[in-house]
């Protein structure tokens, strides 16, 4: 007999939420960890991504605050959530605004690489839950923007993640400032890196629930290590695999080549928008919901999204670029056989990156055979699947210049003293860093970069093909977080279209593409 959020003591305001979500029966993470954290317990709970973690948290938080009622306090909170990422931060927001609103609630999002005025505004209207990152968090708190003198519940997600990036001691600051009477809930899939000690820290007596570890999910998982003789057929193949019609999610070493082969893909017929850390929020929003909207089907992306991206429906991940180490590769790989789906994992090797790529694997513990393929090899067709329709680039992206560039725009966040302003390569403040990830390459060359992914100071400007060296060492791309128009929108003068490109900075949404024909050579 199926057990229902309802037998678990969720209430009914909320459990008509999820019905009509058609969420209608818990994932084993929420099964186990709702009786306790409903309770008011706090909860160590470890589990895989995908796993269901986010409502896990989210449905004790929303019943808790509703049913004591009350209303917030401007700048006090009653709940904070914390994340890593400011996309992880919008897409939490997005699952538990509606259970909130249940209750009359609201909420809001604290994160860098935006202006701070909206958030300014926000808390001072009074909000009864904060999903926020760190660094910018510890700003406003500076500010006397925000006290966190009245949060009742604090949930810690992804907080390994935290600790990957650095974000432990801002998060350690920012939980001393919460009541040591409150709830508090911790979400981790390790507890290394200093995640056992913030455990035993600020966690009372928690209740321990594992559902699964880190790397369970790779049995979901089919893994493929393809062999490719060298840089003109690993081309062929990755846009042979990426010409499919379901989603898939291609993984680069550098910003630079993630856009560039964005671009190649798009002038190809194969619509791709691109996910790093060059881009202003306004592009990183528009190509994120363009992606999960179904708009287009290819994201190429560094590793700033392997951890912070959550998308279900993901059928391929594609390692174009093998990672530098076996915890890039499972976090990469996360992104499919999410939510109890199967996936496939593609890594794309050149004779020079064997030796690394199957050391990489064997700290993974994946066993898998390599296999010696070109663009038509059966394997490669295998995963295809049906060939989507050739798509026509419209004229503004075939125009589109290529490469990060440094870029000079003026940070609009709230200032270069609380480190807001920076990206996470100056390593000036934490807010600077939020949403990090790393572009580090497979073997050899220097090790990984954080490719700076939250409250970036340096809008991405342009470069001629080829670019600098400096691209990839970019301090960051903007805080510019406008909202530029989308692509497409009525008649442009040539300059203008041009000039929007340049400031979005990123690949175009549904609207940059027309649909004609079908794809040449396919």
């Amino acid at each position: 007999m199926a057990i229902h959020f309802a037998d678990l003591g969720v209430p009914q305001q909320l459990t008509t939420v999820l019905e009509r979500e058609g969420k209608l029966t818990p994932f084993p993470i929420q099964q186990d960890t709702l009786p306790d954290t409903l309770a008011g317990r706090d909860v160590l709970g470890r589990g895989k991504t995908g796993s269901g973690k986010t409502l896990a948290f989210s449905l004790p938080v929303a019943a808790r605050l509703g049913a004591k009622g009350g209303k917030a306090r401007p700048g006090r909170p009653r709940a904070l959530i914390l994340a890593p990422t400011r996309e992880l931060a919008t897409q939490i927001d997005a699952v538990i605004a509606p259970l909130a609103k249940a209750y009359g609630m609201s909420t809001t999002t604290i994160f860098g690489g935006v202006n701070q005025r909206r958030q300014e505004t926000a808390m001072a209207r009074g909000v009864d839950i904060a999903v926020a990152c760190p660094g910018r968090l510890e700003d406003l708190m500076k500010q006397g923007i925000v006290s966190l003198d009245q949060v009742e519940i604090t949930v810690l997600d992804e907080a390994d993640h935290m600790a990957d990036l650095g974000f432990l001691p801002g998060v350690t600051r920012i939980m001393s400032a919460t009541p040591a009477r409150g709830q508090r809930l911790l979400f981790s899939a390790t507890l290394d890196n200093g995640v056992d000690k913030l455990v035993k820290k600020f966690l009372n007596n928690p209740v321990t629930h594992s559902v699964d570890s880190a790397d369970s999910h790779v049995d979901a998982m089919t893994h493929h290590v393809f062999h490719v003789t060298g840089a003109d057929a690993k081309r062929d193949v990755v846009r042979a695999l990426a010409s499919g019609t379901g989603r898939r999610i291609l993984f680069m070493r550098t910003k630079h080549q993630a856009k560039k082969l964005a671009k190649q893909l798009t002038m190809d017929g194969i619509p791709a928008v691109d996910l790093h850390g060059n881009l202003s929020q306004g592009a990183r929003d528009r190509n994120l919901a363009a992606f999960a909207g179904d708009q287009v089907k290819v994201l190429v992306a560094t590793d700033v999204a392997a951890r912070g991206v959550h998308v279900d429906g993901i059928e391929l991940v594609i390692h174009v670029d093998p990672p530098a180490e076996h915890k890039a590769y499972l976090h990469r790989s996360g992104r499919t056989a999410r939510a109890g789906s199967s996936g496939d994992v593609v890594t794309i090797v050149t004779p020079e990156q064997r030796r690394d790529t199957q050391q990489l694997l064997r700290k993974a513990n994946i066993t898998v055979e390599p296999q010696a393929v070109n663009a038509e090899s059966k394997q490669v067709v295998a995963l295809i699947g049906d060939v989507a329709p050739y798509v026509k680039p419209s004229p503004v992206e075939a125009k589109q210049p290529q490469g990060g560039g440094r870029g000079r725009g003026r940070s609009q966040g709230s200032g270069r003293g609380a480190g807001a302003g920076r990206g996470a390569g100056a390593g000036r403040g934490a807010a600077g860093r939020e949403g990090g990830g790393r572009d580090g390459g497979a073997g050899g060359g220097r090790g990984p970069r954080r490719d700076d992914a939250q409250g970036q100071a340096r809008a991405a400007r342009p470069q001629q093909a080829g670019g600098r060296r400096g691209e990839s060492r970019d301090r960051g791309a903007a805080e510019q977080s406008q909202g530029h128009a989308p692509q497409g929108r009525g008649a442009r003068t040539r300059a203008s279209a041009q000039t929007q490109s340049r400031h979005a900075g990123g690949h175009a949404s549904a609207a940059s593409f027309s649909a004609g024909g079908r794809r040449r050579g396919r």
